[in-house]
């Protein structure tokens, strides 16, 4: 047999201990940690080793219990960051995708990986209101987000040619991380990214922003666009898409979206997201509210032409033949990527095994859990909430003690409920306040497990406020 080569039933007997071990996961998640009991010394000298010469075989397999025990597990009390539960359905999906080792850069080299794809492009557009728009889907929002501003830069002040001109993007001061990024890779410098203020609801100062665009007008700067925000990292805000769009058509502005986080939930609640189809592009992130095992998430754009005008550059070697639109459509002239694994099979089989219906009801329980969580905060005398809730992600901080200690003592908690394993939340900074933060996109969360964040929390300012040094009580 050649080296690497496996017969069907060796295949099948390999396979079988991924399988139970990830059957035996699933059926005693609820009660796995939220974040193991290990340390990176001893998880070092678990994995740590040498490569040896000759292959283990099936033993190998037995590493896979090793990592599970060292993985933090996706229960439904999981609630750090935007951290998606992964959907078991999709982790199928995955699987015969590596088996199939589909390479989707065009319809000749995957016809049904492609053809799969630009279908599930148009289901979720169409799900969150934005029929007519096209896209392709991507490793994760950071790229998403980068790609939108390389078209807005090629719409705007084309740079493919002759190198980036001086502009000017605008975004609140809320925006996620990955926005700074793209613009220093794209040439456009971070000084030239104009972060505006807040209104009390964390959403972008419409007024600012305009007086932002007039400064830079009368300056002589050129504007290229604005990146709303349909649900902020930290507190899960939404722009007023609507009105930031009337300020981008009237300035001739590309009107990015990151809906990364927050735009599935146009799919359960279309009012919070009205303008959301007056965009140039918008970015979503299916391993997040869309519980996709990770990596998957989509960019969407209205202008496909403009799409190939920004990252079509093909070799002779990998030019389309076919002048046919189906058979001579490649995505790589629409995206960064030429290799591209097929991300939309997790999507394609999740989707129909479940639903729409289904993740309609899945993320409407995520919004009522989060209001749940804010209404028990609210009933609890130490505890206050920070930020507005207007989708799932509940920011708070526990209160009883002395106002110039408040930061730390949250702090503290934070890492014991973190070291308990029991529910996991992460920080957030709120305008100098340090919080906690749960972000509920949980397909398997209930209210028991929103009754345990309040637990936990109260159980760690206990525990902490006896193990503090007399001094500093």
């Amino acid at each position: 047999m050649r080296p690497l080569e496996l017969s069907a039933s060796e295949f099948r007997g390999a396979g079988a201990p991924g399988c139970r071990l990830a059957a035996e996961f699933l059926a005693t998640l609820d009660g796995r940690r939220t974040f193991p009991a290990t340390s990176a010394e001893e998880t070092a000298r678990a994995f740590d080793q040498p490569l040896t010469e000759e292959g283990l075989g099936e033993a190998v397999f037995n590493d896979l219990r090793a990592i599970t025990t060292r993985s933090r597990a996706s229960t439904g009390r999981l609630f750090p960051y935007v951290v998606g539960s992964g959907e078991p359905i999709g982790s199928l999906g995955d699987l015969y995708a590596s088996v199939l080792n589909q390479n989707v850069t065009a319809w000749r080299s995957a016809p049904a990986a492609v053809t799969v794809e630009r279908t599930v492009v148009r289901w979720l557009a169409e799900a969150i209101g934005c029929a007519g728009f096209t896209g392709n889907l991507t490793s994760g929002g950071s790229l998403a987000n980068l790609m939108a501003l390389a078209m807005a830069r090629e719409a705007r002040a084309p740079a493919n040619d002759d190198g980036a001109q001086p502009c000017v993007v605008y975004a609140s001061e809320e925006v996620h991380m990955s926005v700074p990024k793209a613009v220093a890779m794209l040439g456009i410098g971070r000084t030239n990214l104009r972060l505006i203020p807040t209104d009390d609801q964390f959403r972008i100062d419409l007024h600012a922003l305009e007086k932002a665009i007039e400064s830079d007008r009368q300056a002589a700067r050129r504007g290229i666009a604005v990146v709303a925000s349909a649900g902020t990292i930290t507190t899960g805000a939404v722009d007023p898409l609507s009105l930031v769009a009337e300020i981008t058509q009237a300035n001739d502005l590309w009107l990015h979206v990151d809906g990364s986080y927050g735009a599935p939930a146009a799919m359960a609640n279309p009012a919070k997201f009205e303008g959301l189809e007056l965009a140039d592009s918008i970015s979503i992130d299916a391993h997040k509210w869309l519980y996709q095992p990770i990596d998957c998430s989509l960019l969407l754009y209205r202008d496909a032409g403009l799409a190939r005008r920004t990252f079509a550059y093909t070799g002779d070697y990998a030019r389309t033949l076919s002048d046919d639109p189906l058979e001579g459509f490649a995505f790589f002239e629409e995206s960064v990527e030429l290799t591209r694994r097929f991300r939309a099979l997790k999507l394609w089989l999740s989707l129909r095994y479940h639903g729409m219906t289904a993740f309609r009801a899945a993320i409407s329980n995520n919004l009522r859990q989060a209001a749940l969580l804010a209404q028990l905060i609210t009933k609890e005398p130490s505890l206050e909430l920070l930020a507005p809730v207007e989708l799932s992600a509940v920011c708070f901080r526990w209160t009883n003690a002395a106002v110039d200690t408040l930061n730390d003592r949250n702090a503290e908690i934070l890492r014991h409920v973190t070291a308990r394993g029991n529910v996991a939340l992460s920080n957030a900074n709120i305008r100098g306040s340090f919080g906690l933060r749960a972000c509920i996109v949980n397909h398997l969360t209930t209210e028991a497990d929103i009754d345990a964040v309040i637990a936990e929390v109260l159980t760690a300012a206990e525990a902490t406020a006896l193990h503090r040094p007399r001094a500093l009580q």
